[in-house]
């Protein structure tokens, strides 16, 4: 599925404050390599059915055994010391001490030894760690992607000579002939081995974070609808990185498939939109979503114009940008295959008047596209009823009340059009007008 950086910041799928962004919260990776592969997914959504099932097949699976991976030796330092240990340079590691070689090389290299013996035991836990999870995950069920990742896992941890290095009583502490023999296999043999297995675990790691995100935020598992027609149907959706939340339920088909919403300043517009935006965008990710319950078809897709900037280097307008947003977006969607529009208050940047000519006119010409779907907000509930003609467009708003000049916004969606008009209610609350009285 496409999806422009535009797109992504818009939706805070990534956000310089980690406070905002939707990588963050899905963020239990314990390596810096897992957040890279992290990031990687997010960054990637899968543009077929099968690819996405499978990586939900892989989540589910790590959510099982969720406790037990848990309790692995696998660390983000350990995997730190590994790296480093290849960038250390030691003594000469001899191939085959004895007794007295391991008795000399400790005492003539102290530091060097120490560094070896500390390597090797992480080395070790890593080992022992990276053996648990394929044992946890092996089944003769796995999808493609996750057999193929194990059978690498294991292929490497049985290279030829390592096992017999590692077939000790763990219980009791290695002799000075063990540390070094170790030592040299892992510098001289295993190098490549090594940072293969470490980014096989990384690749792992991300899996493991999101399954974790899944447990801890109760999200589910989108069922994807084999369909020509594009199609989002969500209960109880809600935006993932509230505290508390209000869930809404969406259903946008090809007869319905333009949401036009209204409602007040703070009632609720913005947040809905990106809400159903994540949602969509995690589910081609092969994430769990936000919501109680979620089918869809597979989007080709997800177009946003929410948080549109001038650009005072080029001399160009917020209006002209939002002008050109909006045509890039036309001529994209204009080939016929699924889309999700997103588009937050249109055309802000002119005057009421010409706002809602150009409205109208984007809205009436949008809504030929009978293969995307749109979810328009806006202020202009002027235009609303000239477009109750269009059966293929649904109205629902943001309800608010003023009760002795204070707001109380239920954040629930309803049926038809608002024209709440908050604006000086606003200022009058915060004191603008006082203060503005007073000078």
């Amino acid at each position: 599925m496409q999806a422009d950086k535009t797109t992504l910041n818009d939706l805070s799928i990534f956000n310089s404050n980690e406070e905002q962004e939707v990588l963050h919260y899905l963020d239990f990776t314990n390596t810096v390599g897992g957040r890279d592969w992290l990031r990687h997914f997010l960054s990637n959504p899968f543009d077929d059915i099968q690819t996405i099932t499978d990586t939900q097949t892989i989540i589910k699976k790590i959510m099982a055994v969720q406790e037990k991976w848990a309790r692995t030796p696998l660390t983000n330092g350990t995997v730190m010391v590994m790296e480093k240990f290849y960038e250390s340079a030691v003594q000469d590691i001899p191939h085959n001490p004895g007794m007295l070689g391991s008795f000399y090389y400790r005492l003539i290299s102290g530091p060097d030894y120490s560094l070896i013996r500390y390597s090797v035991k992480h080395f070790d836990d890593f080992f022992i760690g990276l053996q648990q999870i394929v044992d946890l995950l092996t089944a003769d069920n796995n999808p493609v992607i996750l057999k193929t990742l194990l059978d690498q896992i294991q292929l490497r941890l049985n290279k030829n000579g390592l096992p017999e290095l590692l077939d000790y009583d763990r219980k009791s502490k290695m002799t000075r002939q063990q540390v070094l023999k170790l030592g040299y296999y892992l510098k001289r043999r295993y190098k490549q081995e090594a940072k293969e297995l470490i980014e096989m675990y990384s690749k792992l790691d991300a899996y493991y974070s999101m399954a974790c995100a899944c447990i801890k935020y109760k999200l589910c598992f989108p069922v994807f609808i084999d369909a020509r027609e594009p199609e989002v149907r969500a209960t109880q959706l809600f935006h993932p990185l509230l505290h508390t939340p209000v869930a809404y339920d969406v259903d946008l088909k090809r007869q319905h498939n333009f949401l036009f919403l209204t409602g007040a300043n703070m009632a609720g517009k913005s947040t809905f939109i990106k809400a159903a935006g994540i949602a969509v965008y995690l589910a081609h990710t092969g994430m769990g979503v936000p919501a109680q319950s979620m089918e869809l078809t597979l989007f080709d897709g997800l177009l946003s114009n929410i948080n549109v900037v001038d650009n005072i280097v080029q001399g160009e307008s917020y209006f002209f940008n939002e002008v050109q947003r909006i045509k890039k977006t036309i001529e994209k969607i204009s080939n016929g295959k699924k889309w999700l529009i997103l588009i937050d208050e249109l055309f802000k940047g002119t005057n009421v008047q010409d706002a809602m000519k150009c409205s109208s006119a984007v809205i009436e010409g949008m809504i030929k596209i009978k293969n995307s779907l749109f979810i328009l907000s806006t202020h202009l509930y002027e235009i609303g009823h000239d477009l109750e003609q269009y059966p293929n467009i649904q109205f629902k708003y943001f309800e608010t009340s003023v009760v002795n000049d204070q707001l109380y916004f239920s954040y629930q969606l309803k049926d038809g059009i608002s024209n709440d008009r908050l604006g000086y209610l606003i200022l009058k609350r915060e004191g603008v007008v006082d203060m503005l009285q007073r000078l």
